[in-house]
């Protein structure tokens, strides 16, 4: 005989479940089980929480991601990450979401409760709580399954770090590879068998950012970026745009796994503009270097960390790619997203 809560995953989400009433009452309730104690909401109709006198980050994301599940994660998973990862790259300590849920009618309830499971399972391992929650539901063909929303806050324990701190000779390093998000996710939709051998880099970077701050001193990394939309070359034209110089990098530098750069080239997408959901660009001061290298490779995120360029004290607005040639080419902007829904 099945119990209640297996009969409750066998269903499927309907119009009533976003009237207020008593399915709503009944979803939220098994969402609020599911989620455990990295929820802290009290169901009133704002959150009260407790934050250190003086400036506090916040940041808000939606996500859309097309599949929203795939091989070593999915939509909840995302969220997390996405949220968590923009307040740790200004340097602050991520410590509360909020999530917002809007559902299609006939959206399988055991597949919102994987959703969450992996949301609940990469807020423990970034440390934060759930503290506010909405869910909306809509009809057929109106979201296409489940599209989430969150909003976060966090908390400055040493100065922010902005873009505009950020140097002429000053040096770019990434954490990790490039690609491999865009690759694992394009092959799922089209069921090129790619996803095997690239799995999406999606992880919280707070604990990596620790590690790196730990290690050296205040002023030795100047700013961060996660590598998201857009790929590097966005990351890369943002920064030369508000400092104002030139940046360069160099091509052989560029750290791309060989089944990633193989299925690039077969798809005929290039990596640096490919999004990521795990990859951190640092610009850090010269002497800083090696100690940041080492920090970031002793962390599981950040085994594959390297230099990939600098930025030049030319006051131009350019991106720049030295070729395994020597040939030093423009990297131009893209006016849209090579591939869209990849968040």
């Amino acid at each position: 005989m099945q119990t209640a809560t297996e009969s409750f995953l066998d269903q499927q989400i309907v119009l009533d479940h976003g009237t207020g009433a008593r399915l709503s009452r009944e979803l939220v309730a098994f969402m609020v089980g599911v989620l455990g104690d990295v929820y802290i909401g009290e169901m009133e109709d704002s959150a009260m929480l407790p934050v250190p006198a003086g400036n506090i980050a916040m940041t808000t994301d939606s996500f859309v991601v097309d599949p929203p599940f795939f091989g070593n994660g999915d939509i909840g998973k995302i969220a997390v990450c996405g949220t968590v990862n923009d307040l740790a790259v200004v340097g602050a300590e991520p410590r509360y979401l909020t999530l917002a849920m809007i559902l299609e009618t006939g959206f399988p309830i055991r597949r919102l409760h994987q959703a969450l499971v992996s949301l609940r399972e990469t807020a423990i391992e970034a440390g934060v709580k759930i503290v506010a929650g909405d869910t909306k539901v809509v009809g057929p063909g109106e979201a296409d399954g489940i599209f989430l929303n969150t909003t976060g806050i966090g908390v400055f324990h040493r100065p922010p770090k902005r873009m505009t701190d950020v140097r002429p000779g000053d040096k770019i390093v990434l954490s990790g590879p490039i690609g491999n998000h865009t690759v694992h996710l394009l092959s799922v939709r089209e069921g090129l068998g790619f996803e095997k051998h690239v799995l999406s880099d999606c992880a919280p970077l707070n604990g990596l950012i620790d590690s790196v701050n730990e290690a050296v001193a205040e002023d030795a990394v100047r700013s961060m970026r996660d590598v998201t939309r857009g790929g590097l070359s966005a990351v890369l034209h943002e920064y030369s745009a508000a400092l104002g110089h030139a940046v360069r990098i160099e091509e052989e530098a560029l750290p791309i796994d060989f089944e990633t750069r193989m299925a690039s080239d077969m798809l005929g997408i290039n990596p640096i503009n490919a999004a990521n959901e795990g990859c951190l660009a640092l610009f850090v001061e010269p002497d800083a270097v090696e100690a940041v290298l080492k920090a970031l490779r002793t962390h599981p995120y950040g085994r594959k960390a390297t230099v990939i360029g600098e930025i030049t004290d030319r006051p131009e607005k350019a991106v720049e790619m030295v070729g395994k040639d020597g040939r030093v080419s423009e990297i131009e902007e893209l006016q849209g997203a090579e591939l869209p829904r990849l968040c």
